[in-house]
């Protein structure tokens, strides 16, 4: 580790020919900066981090550099407080704020802008320019983000994160003469799924949050904690803020495994169902409790309510309990305990349900490792079968996006350029990409970056994935009738991954199909015989997909079941609208032959509609629990504000609902149960796989120096009349016993552990780039520890013991069209095909109409153009659909946009009929 001298003082750096500014941060220096990113690294654009540097000690005189550009060298001598220096830099940012406007009291990034800190940091107060500032058009980019080019610095952030890290290419620079525009070349909403990265990306206020636009609120006005996306299965870290009771937006929490500094779309702007006017206030008994109750129907109290929930769970007969893959480990065990493990089934569709099941078993035994987002950004040999990860998973697509730039970065270090050089990286990289191969259905958003792309239906998917296996391991099962283009293209795979030292096979449920599952199993396994650490990860539908997979509860179909077999007189269902889960018909013939239907709920649906007992309970914003995410992380998330009735029990989160009916059951096990962290210790004692969950986040007794964590800010203003609206006075906060975070700004004001921290801030660094100040190195850990715990970590078998495993051998025939019906394969969406963002504005906005997708040749055959309507048979249903051509579709198969009304709720796999005329009757 070299040493240099900042200001005649000697400092260990950690690397040399790294980053000097990164070094200097790394050591607690407050540099300025504005164009340098820790994850899009160093161009030397805006020169505003200059330092001085010296020959030697006897050099008084020295030179002055940009530290972003400088590599750090045994005995650097340098001043970072030199008074040229400061001069240099105060001279900058007077250039920089020239045009910039005098509009901080009504710029969104007010109070937390990078530009606001860094002018400060530089001292400079006055401006002297007497001329007319430059000014721009704005545009129309959407409904998410907000652009106000006025503000612009010219720092080039934007279009690096765009187009260089996301790979967009509708958004750039345009200039003539003085007049440099951030923009695209019309207005219209951005085209990538990671542009709402451009609010925390851009220094300043010219892209901002146009969700958290329409409820502003100051941003030191917001209550926030630390919690887990709920809109897919990645678990990327978050922070919600809340204000007077409302969620106003949600902001990226780094996690240097999981998401780093960056979200998708879904995950930031979905948020905003917890404000929905479906949202359940109130709980609801319908008239048949009446006897029970003697409350007439919507009238509830919390006596009757609880009176009746006593006499249906004292009543003796069956009870099923219904889990959710949305709800946390803790509701879902809290049920499982109420009607136990035979009665308790996980919600999902049967043939997800199943999928899982067996992904579970694939990733506890290994020898394939399940791999982090940060791992998937360094694999250097990729294989996705079947998934579309950019509208599954989208921050693993974007981690890929990162992975490809891996084989020729070997390259590029050869050279003896260093990769935080960021220009010179993209002048010898070029447009070389590594080996990445996309085989699925349909056209995806990788294919662009893609070395070679595969169409075909899932069997013949599976039969690919098994081919492969067999071209590295010719102890796998053979393919034998396969053609000569499809030989070439197994071999070229196999190859690239033997090629590679961190291979790495990515796979999911989307196509419904377990061979196709098993395929990318035994490619991980044959990888792993050669002595290749390969990686096998597998996307997840929802949240705590997973979590419940790891359970081991049964699908739906459990409960369909045992409801008609042992007469079952009672159901609770958490979390869950099972009309998405099943067809309609199966779903309400169900529900008719249950005497007493309790759902506890925070939004309604049509399940909902249906209980006689309906409980309301908190969002994810309003509750607190463990969720485990793809790679086997168990992450626990905390509530962020106490909505309006959850005082009054009104509201409670579901596991505490349940607690509060285990209670009333006097179980010896759960009825003792008061907290979160309570029933994840009961969870760990039952099941040995869940062992390390309760140490996923501090325990509710935790305190630093005596003082819990608070959720508001130190600057939080409005003490004296927080509800003015209401009252003048006070109101005493609410307590939370099951967190060691405080409803206040009173409490800890160091550093917490890295699960605990509700906000990034340091003195002088009000933006995000506060983040640096906890991290233990820039683009490192966090300080305090990574949040979470890993709760899958599979054997690590030598060759010989990998040898003795056997391969899955249910390889399946050749896929054959049929003459009348096509193969329906879901199509995925980013934006429409998740339940609860789905319930944003801003998301509905963007979300397809239902749609049927055909190739151009199927299409023609049936007499249909672009945009005509057809009529689609399926599962006993019709449905009246336009007609989408998608040429990347494979004869005999026909894609539907998955969980978009009215088309949610179907079964994989299934075939579908196609009319251009509705059948009479």
């Amino acid at each position: 580790m070299p040493t240099i001298f900042i200001d005649n003082r000697p400092y260990t750096v950690k690397k040399e020919g790294g980053n000097l500014l990164h070094a200097c941060l790394d050591l607690g220096f407050d540099i300025p900066y504005f164009c340098w990113h820790p994850a899009l690294h160093s161009v030397g654009a805006c020169r505003l981090c200059a330092v001085k540097q010296f020959r030697d000690e006897n050099d008084t005189r020295g030179k002055i550099i940009m530290s972003c550009m400088t590599p750090v060298t045994e005995n650097l001598r340098i001043s970072v407080d030199d008074p040229e220096v400061r001069t240099f830099r105060a001279g900058i940012i007077e250039l920089l704020m020239l045009n910039h406007p005098h509009d901080c009291p009504v710029c969104d990034e007010g109070g937390e802008c990078h530009l606001q800190d860094m002018t400060v940091m530089t001292g400079h107060v006055y401006r002297k320019s007497r001329f007319k500032k430059r000014t721009y058009r704005n545009q129309d980019l959407g409904p998410l983000l907000n652009h106000e080019m006025n503000r612009c610095i010219h720092c080039y952030r934007c279009v690096r994160f765009y187009r260089d890290y996301a790979g967009g290419r509708d958004l750039g620079v345009f200039a003539s003469h003085h007049h440099v525009y951030f923009g695209r070349h019309e207005d219209g909403l951005l085209q990538n799924v990671f542009s709402g990265n451009l609010a925390e990306v851009c220094p300043t206020g010219v892209f901002t949050d146009k969700t958290f636009k329409r409820h502003y609120t100051r941003t030191w006005d917001l209550q926030t904690a630390p919690s887990i996306c709920v809109h897919c299965g990645a678990g990327c870290n978050t922070f919600p803020g809340e204000r007077y009771g409302k969620l106003r937006r949600v902001r990226n929490r780094y996690h240097e495994e999981v998401n780093g500094y960056f979200l998708c779309d879904r995950g930031r702007f979905g948020y905003e169902f917890v404000n929905h006017s479906r949202r359940i206030r109130q709980p609801f008994l319908s008239r048949r409790t009446e006897k029970i109750t003697g409350h007439q129907e919507g009238t509830v109290t919390t006596e009757g309510l609880f009176k009746y929930l006593s006499h249906l769970l004292h009543f003796g007969g069956k009870v099923l309990g219904i889990g959710s893959p949305t709800a946390s480990l803790e509701a879902n065990y809290a049920l499982r305990t109420l009607v136990g493990p035979d009665h308790f089934c996980s919600g999902m569709s049967e043939s997800e349900a199943d999928l899982l099941l067996e992904i579970s078993r694939i990733l506890r035994s290994g020898p394939g490792r399940s791999p982090s987002l940060r791992d998937v950004a360094m694999s250097d040999g990729v294989l996705v079968l079947g998934e579309d990860v950019i509208n599954t998973a989208p921050m693993m697509a974007l981690a890929l996006k990162q992975a490809v730039k891996n084989r020729p970065m070997e390259k590029v270090k050869d050279l003896g350029i260093p990769e935080w050089n960021d220009a010179f990286v993209r002048i010898a990289m070029q447009d070389e990409k590594g080996p990445l191969f996309v085989a699925t259905p349909d056209s995806t958003g990788l294919d662009e970056i893609a070395k070679e792309v595969f169409r075909a239906a899932p069997d013949d998917l599976a039969r690919l994935g098994f081919a492969v296996a067999n071209a590295i391991d010719t102890d796998a099962p053979e393919v034998t009738d396969i053609n000569g283009p499809l030989r070439a293209l197994t071999a070229t795979i196999a190859s690239a991954l033997k090629d590679a030292k961190y291979p790495l096979i990515i796979c999911g449920t989307s196509c419904g199909n377990k061979a196709l599952i098993h395929s990318a199993a035994n490619i991980a396994r044959a990888l792993c015989k050669t002595g290749k650490p390969a990686s096998l990860s597998f996307t997840m539908p929802e949240c705590n997909s997973l979590g419940l997979a790891l359970m081991e509860a049964k699908g739906i179909r459990k409960a369909f079941k045992s409801a008609a077999k042992e007469k079952a007189e009672a159901v609770v269902i958490l979390e869950n609208d099972l009309f998405r889960r099943a067809d309609e018909e199966s779903v309400n013939r169900f529900l008719d032959s249950i005497a007493n239907i309790v759902v506890i709920a925070s939004v309604s649906n049509r399940t909902t509609e249906k209980a006689d007992a309906l409980l309301p309970c908190g969002t994810f914003a309003e509750s607190s629990g463990t969720l485990v995410n793809n790679e086997g992380r168990a992450q626990h998330f905390f509530r962020v504000f106490v909505p309006e009735g959850m005082s009054e029990g009104k509201i409670m989160e579901s596991w505490n609902w349940l607690c509060r009916m285990l209670a009333v059951t006097e179980n010896t096990r759960g009825g003792t149960w008061k907290t979160d962290h309570d029933i994840a210790a009961g969870l760990a004692d039952e099941l040995e796989i869940f062992k390390h969950v309760p140490n996923a986040a501090p325990p509710p007794e935790f305190r630093e120096t005596g003082q819990k964590v608070p959720r508001e800010t130190h600057r939080f203003s409005g003490r004296t009349a927080m509800l003015a609206n209401k009252t003048v006075h006070e109101p005493k906060p609410s307590d939370d016993p099951d967190s060691p975070l405080s409803f206040s700004m009173e409490g800890f004001g160091g550093r917490p552990p890295a699960a605990l921290i509700p906000r990034y801030w340091s003195p002088g660094w009000n933006s995000v780039q506060a983040l640096n100040k906890f991290q233990s190195e820039i683009g490192g850990p966090l300080r305090g520890g990574v949040p979470g715990q890993r709760i899958i970590e599979p054997k690590q078998l030598g060759p010989a013991k990998i040898n003795k495993e056997p391969f899955f051998d249910d390889i399946p025939g050749a896929f054959n069209a049929r003459k009348d019906e096509w193969l329906f394969v879901p199509l995925f969406h980013i934006f429409g095909s998740e339940e609860l963002s789905s319930m944003s504005p801003s998301i509905e906005e963007l979300s397809p109409k239902p749609y049927l997708a055909l190739n151009a040749d199927e299409a023609q055959k049936l007499g249909f153009t672009d945009g005509d309507v057809a009529y689609v048979y399926l599962a006993g249903k019709s449905y009246s659909l336009q007609v989408r051509i998608r040429s990347a579709l494979p004869p005999g198969v026909a894609g539907l946009p998955f969980g978009i009304p009215p088309l949610e709720g179907l079964s994989l796999p299934s075939w579908v009929r196609i009319s251009k005329e509705e059948a009479a009757g």
